[in-house]
């Protein structure tokens, strides 16, 4: 077949490694078709002045990747679980994931401190209004700055001075071999990650077969059964960049657990709970946290948020 099969992606160096690991497993499972990746710079790539929250999370850095897909620039499209929204758009729908990786957060400190040693002293960067309420709710007076940019231009900010301390995604500067600048892999108790964390996704079009034929043969099952009750859970809690909002799932062969969070972004009126029930029920047990979550108020939070973002 000469057809060549277009992978699309960001062209950050994270994203490249994400888009080449699908690229490879494919090869492998298809030798005899030919893969190429497509680089396409988002809205998240172009503004890296301003803070995640304060641009608006609707595919921040998915849209544009998603409207080549639609376009049939690119036959499929290689994301961060976690940057894609959870309604995507009018016939696209999630192929597959590869197997989970790392799910936690990760803290990069000059001093190799752990989060346990961090004090008032000290200054933590992180994007992530998530990670900063978890971290003002350890400690009011912790002093956080934003940062943005790619994992590079992050850890030579820190170099230069801006900031003693950061939280990142483990897996992220594990999958760039940057193991060694990790001074804790933070305990998920601790700091709650992110929905779906960890987890590299490949969006298709709805009504393509074809390619669908492909993804369904390097999909993770068990990685997409957590992926999509997380992604369930999430989408009841109307949550995002905006919102302080994160969960983490456990599993065995026959029982699915899942521990959720949301708070004001001052770290104030958390709520947070765990569901446990059979793996066969793990999305309606998504649900059921996500709507006890409202029967707490986490209706006032969602409503605060979306009134301090107007």
């Amino acid at each position: 077949m000469s057809k060549i099969i277009r992978i699309g992606t960001r062209g950050s160096q994270l994203a490249l490694y994400q888009a080449n690991k699908v690229k490879s497993e494919l090869e492998v499972k298809f030798p005899d078709l030919q893969f190429e990746i497509e680089i396409i710079k988002t809205k998240g790539d172009k503004i890296l002045d301003v803070a995640l929250s304060k641009i608006g999370d609707k595919g921040l850095f998915t849209k544009e990747i998603e409207t080549a897909l639609t376009d049939g620039i690119v036959d499929l499209a290689v994301h961060s679980l976690k940057d894609l929204p959870t309604v995507l758009p009018e016939g696209l729908i999630l192929g597959g994931v590869l197997k989970r990786a790392e799910f936690r957060d990760a803290l990069v400190s000059i001093s190799g401190k752990k989060v346990a040693d961090l004090d008032a002293n000290d200054i933590i960067a992180t994007s992530s209004l998530r990670r900063k309420a978890q971290l003002l709710k350890l400690n009011p007076n912790f002093k956080i700055v934003d940062i943005r940019g790619n994992v590079n231009t992050r850890l030579a900010k820190m170099e230069d001075g801006y900031c003693t301390a950061m939280i990142m995604a483990a897996a992220g500067l594990q999958r760039l071999g940057f193991d060694k600048y990790i001074s804790e892999v933070i305990d998920e108790e601790t700091i709650i990650p992110a929905v779906s964390q960890g987890i590299i996704a490949i969006e298709t079009r709805e009504n393509d077969g074809f390619i669908q034929s492909l993804v369904d043969q390097i999909n993770d099952e068990d990685t997409n059964t957590t992926a999509r009750a997380e992604r369930i859970f999430l989408n009841v809690l109307q949550g995002g960049c905006q919102v302080p909002v994160g969960c983490y799932t456990k599993s065995t062969l026959t029982e699915f657990s899942i521990c959720g969070f949301i708070s004001m972004p001052d770290g104030t009126g958390v709520i947070q709970d765990t569901y446990t029930g059979k793996r066969s029920d793990a999305e309606q047990i998504a649900k059921k946290l996500a709507l006890s979550f409202y029967e707490k108020g986490a209706s006032k939070i969602i409503e605060y948020i979306r009134e301090i973002s107007d």
